[in-house]
């Protein structure tokens, strides 16, 4: 058929030498999905804590600090590049296979082993180049300082790093597992840096004496240690440049209106034209694209401060690169914040006051996030297969109607949902994340937004596997 396919036909010869799980063969229970999904996190979030060998520093302002709450990476463990070789590669595929550069017949079998295949070495592909990247750009330290055989040593560790995390994804998808790897592992790294801030140990030395990091150990430490118990309450719910109480409680409080919200759906009934008396129904959520617009979104900023800062570095004095984006680093953090320029204005002000001081600041940050979420939403059904004209062409495949409407009728009908749908439910991501980013809410909106739906996604999946598992004992 076309030389799409021969496109895709250029992976074979690497197929045999790709890694793979096996599709499984039975139907698993769902108690060894739990057991399979619990350990796939535990390798994970080993290798987030196992420092790299060989590297010599990783002191000093983090460049991908900003991405790394999507990416599911830690800095300076064999997790440093996280998932960005699979949510790279698979964006990359979808929009080549979207855009029909690559055509791509999911009805047939060899068409979708290569597209994976495809998938999986363009990862692999990644990881290679970007841990040879971190490496030469001196990250870990000058490439001297190293020597050769420590840096050859880094680039291995990366890569095999890389290799168990698309093996641990695609144990998870074929039917091991519960849900996908990457979401599990980006709610379980957002998760991990929300739980740390509540409940840190660590003292922190911010010229009042040595605090708790930790925004629950400094409310109790502040009422044990301070004689003044108003003033000690006032301090653990509004201290500033550490975790604070009133953040905590924003972010619980996010937390529930993104759940609130994501049971909104319009249900269109359907019924089947072969089987009488089948009838069905087709939800549409109001979260129609779920979390891609604000993954979609942080990936885009996260590439602007990353091009932002690099050029601020090199050519600081220069106009355009200002109008980019200036920066300084932290006095707390050690990390490099944007302080003027584009950079500054799409990033979240960072309390009620600073939205008083900077309305135009605050004002183009809602403009930006609610059109950036609701044209990324658009965009994304066209090119993910989830379109009107795509469930239209789907539902008649499967041979069902909406009653009371003629076949050629039913992608009209769709669409009187599926655009506003995706433009409004993006809207609405959007204003949830600007929501939590005012509140103080730990983690970032973005952040909060990515674990609820997530696990959003995990609570749906694990009661739909537990009723087809239990579905002979419900009344």
């Amino acid at each position: 058929m076309g030389g799409g396919f021969r496109v895709l036909h250029l992976v074979k010869p690497f197929l045999s030498f790709l890694p793979e799980v096996q599709s499984a063969d039975r139907k698993i229970p769902f108690r060894e999905k739990v057991i399979y999904t619990v350990i796939s996190l535990f390798i994970f979030l080993v290798c987030s804590q196992l420092p790299l060998y060989g590297i010599h520093s990783t002191t000093g302002g983090d460049p991908f600090y900003w991405m790394r709450a999507i990416l599911a990476s830690s800095r300076g463990t064999v997790m440093e590049l996280g998932i960005t070789p699979i949510v790279t590669s698979g964006l990359v595929m979808q929009l080549l296979a979207g855009s029909k550069i690559i055509e791509v017949d999911n009805n047939v079998r060899e068409d979708r082993a290569l597209l994976n295949g495809a998938q999986k070495l363009l990862g692999i592909l990644i990881a290679v180049g970007e841990a040879v990247a971190y490496v030469l750009s001196g990250m870990y330290g000058s490439v001297g300082q190293l020597g050769v055989g420590n840096a050859i040593l880094i680039i291995l560790q990366l890569f095999f790093a890389g290799i168990i995390v698309i093996c641990l994804d695609e144990l998870l998808q074929k039917g091991y597992g519960l849900g996908s790897g990457i979401s599990l592992f980006i709610a379980t790294n957002i998760c991990e840096n929300i739980i740390w801030k509540a409940f840190s140990p660590t003292t922190i030395n911010s010229g009042r004496g040595a605090e708790f990091e930790g925004a629950v150990i400094a409310l109790f430490h502040l009422l044990i240690t301070r004689t003044d118990k108003v003033r000690a309450l006032r301090e653990a719910f509004y201290r500033q440049n550490l975790p604070n109480v009133t953040n905590l409680l924003a972010t619980i409080l996010v937390f529930l209106i993104v759940i609130y919200f994501q049971g909104f759906r319009v249900v269109l009934p359907v019924r089947s034209k072969n089987a009488r008396g089948q009838q069905g129904s087709y939800p549409i959520k109001l979260f129609y694209t779920s979390n891609m617009p604000i993954i979609l979104q942080s990936a885009l900023v996260s590439n602007l401060y990353f091009i932002s800062q690099l050029l601020y570095k090199k050519y600081g004095g220069n106009f355009l690169v200002n109008l980019l984006g200036t920066w300084k680093e932290s006095e707390y953090s050690g990390q490099s914040i944007p302080v003027g320029g584009l950079a500054y204005y799409v990033t979240a002000p960072s309390s009620l006051a600073d939205v008083a001081a900077n309305p135009f600041h605050a004002l183009f940050y809602i403009v930006f996030m609610l059109s950036a979420c609701a044209l990324f939403s658009k965009t994304w059904i066209e090119v993910s297969g989830s379109s009107a004209k795509d469930v239209a062409k789907q539902l008649k495949e499967q041979q069902m109607v909406i009653p009371g409407h003629r076949d050629s009728n039913l992608q009209k009908e769709l669409n009187r949902y599926i655009p506003t749908a995706a433009a409004f439910g993006g809207m609405c991501i959007g204003a949830l994340t600007v929501l939590a980013d005012f509140m103080g809410a730990i983690g970032s909106g973005t952040g909060i937004l990515l674990a609820v739906t997530i696990i959003y996604q995990y609570f749906e999946t694990f009661e739909k596997e537990k009723a087809s598992e239990l579905g002979f004992f419900g009344f």
